[in-house]
């Protein structure tokens, strides 16, 4: 009985302190829009989302229009762009704690 008894402390012990460690958070490039308008997402007006391994986040941290207009030509609602970004995922959103957006890819015509 005192065996089961340690043994269920040391799993309790265990479990709790996985539970307590965080992710560490990476810098990546992502794809970053208007999680309505460019990536179908639902919500209540234009926001920005960023999309990870094909599935879109809403971002928390940063605002749409913190990166320019997002209705003008190249802005979010018009256009998907890259971003260098630092974060988390949380309860279905990304937080994060960097968010630079990344010059135009140019399309040169020749």
């Amino acid at each position: 009985m005192k065996n089961i008894f340690l043994s269920l402390l040391l799993f309790v012990g265990v479990s709790l302190t996985a539970q307590g460690k965080k992710e560490p958070s990476k810098t990546q490039i992502v794809e970053a829009s208007c999680g309505q308008c460019q990536f179908g997402m639902e919500g209540h007006g234009c926001e920005l989302a960023v999309r990870i391994d094909g599935k879109p986040y809403f971002v928390d941290g940063t605002a749409i229009d913190s990166h320019g207009d997002a209705h003008a030509d190249g802005g979010f609602c018009a256009a998907i762009r890259k971003a260098e970004v630092v974060g988390t995922l949380k309860n279905n959103r990304f937080i994060a704690s960097s968010f630079k957006l990344l010059p135009e890819e140019r399309k040169d015509h020749k």
